[in-house]
C-alpha cells in the first residue's frame, strides 16, 4: 500500500512501518545502550576474553536491533 507521509512524499506501508520502528522510544533506547556498550569497550580496551565477549554481546545486540527494522512488516 503506498501513501503519503508528512512531506508529500509518496511512501510504501512497509518502509512506514520501519519509520515507526525507528522513531520508537524502545528501539532508539536499545540501538544507544549497545551502541554505548560498544564505545566503552573499545575506549577501555579489551584485555581479556570477558572483554570479548562483551563486545559480541554489544555487537549482536546492535545486530538484532538492525535486523529488526530490516524484516519489519507492514501493518
Amino acid at each position: 500500500m503506498l501513501t503519503a507521509n508528512d512531506d508529500g512524499a509518496v511512501v510504501s506501508g512497509a518502509r512506514r512501518s520501519r519509520l515507526a520502528k525507528v522513531r520508537s522510544i524502545a528501539w532508539l533506547g536499545q540501538t544507544a545502550a549497545s551502541v554505548c556498550w560498544i564505545g566503552s569497550m573499545l575506549t577501555y580496551g579489551i584485555r581479556s576474553s570477558g572483554d570479548w565477549l562483551q563486545l559480541f554481546a554489544a555487537s549482536a545486540w546492535l545486530l538484532a536491533n538492525i535486523a529488526a527494522i530490516a524484516s519489519a512488516e507492514a501493518d
